[in-house]
């Protein structure tokens, strides 16, 4: 976790990095799936106490399994309860209103776990690297971001940030398996090799996005996601370990069962 108003280096970390779990790929894929039968009854409590409200949010590059991990660690929750939400480039309609706005419209509401594919950080990574707003703009979105998240917070709702950290190595396999694999080939964007060359620029982003805005109201964790299995059991382990936190409980009974017979 990016401790709020630490200084942060993400040439510190490892994407590589499995320091903190002692077993091999098959006990981390075991124990994720002894979480998701956690997080399957979690996530039913929530909906049905109809009290918390959860955010997820995943940001990564490129290539980086914001879809992976939503696939592997979601797939088994009721769909009732559960939204993923995808910002892409702004519409017309939503650049005409602050960069927010989009955003706060798909917001968890009461017993609700949603999870952004991408998010209002857009606002500091792509649009920063892109020079598409000038720099007292995004400079002047992380306090914006903060007063948005603790609204949030102050509102009920858990919010948990999510960098999934890949390297430039592991990055560029992952985009040849696309072109390679014809079953992936629908995924390939000639756009990713542009986006590729800006690396350096988009780590500085995330670094000094995450410096800033990771609180104790919405803190961000860094994923070491070159190994998908150690991804995916990081980030269950977090948002397992964030709902039990909420001590959610089933909501009583509204009538006297035994006065009830089913006919």
């Amino acid at each position: 976790m990016v401790q709020p108003g630490s200084k942060l280096n993400l040439e510190g970390f490892d994407p590589n990095d499995t320091s903190g779990f002692d077993g091999e790929e098959a006990d981390a894929v075991t124990i994720s799936k002894h979480l998701d039968q956690k997080l399957d009854r979690l996530q039913e409590r929530l909906y049905a106490e109809h009290k918390h409200k959860v955010l997820i949010v995943l940001q990564a590059m490129d290539t980086g399994g914001k879809d992976g991990t939503i696939r592997r660690i979601f797939d088994g929750v009721n769909p009732s309860g559960v939204r993923v939400a995808h910002f892409g480039v702004p519409t017309p309609q939503e650049q005409d209103h602050d960069f927010l706005w989009r955003v706060h419209a798909q917001v968890p509401g009461k017993g609700e776990l949603v999870i952004f594919n991408r998010s209002h950080y857009e606002g500091v990574l792509v649009e920063r690297v892109h020079g598409l707003v000038a720099k007292k703009v995004w400079k002047m979105r992380y306090k914006q971001i903060n007063d948005f998240e603790r609204l949030l917070s102050e509102e009920g709702t858990t919010v948990l940030k999510f960098f999934l950290y890949i390297d430039e190595d592991e990055q560029k396999r992952r985009l040849q398996e696309r072109v390679d694999d014809p079953e992936k080939q629908w995924k390939f964007k000639v756009e990713d090799l542009a986006e590729r060359k800006l690396w350096p620029q988009y780590m500085k982003a995330y670094q000094q996005a995450m410096q800033h805005t990771s609180t104790e109201q919405a803190p961000w964790y860094i994923v070491p996601a070159n190994k998908e299995w150690f991804r995916d059991l990081l980030v269950s382990s977090v948002v397992v370990d964030a709902l039990e936190g909420l001590r959610m409980e089933y909501p009583p009974l509204l009538h006297d069962l035994k006065s009830v017979v089913i006919k």
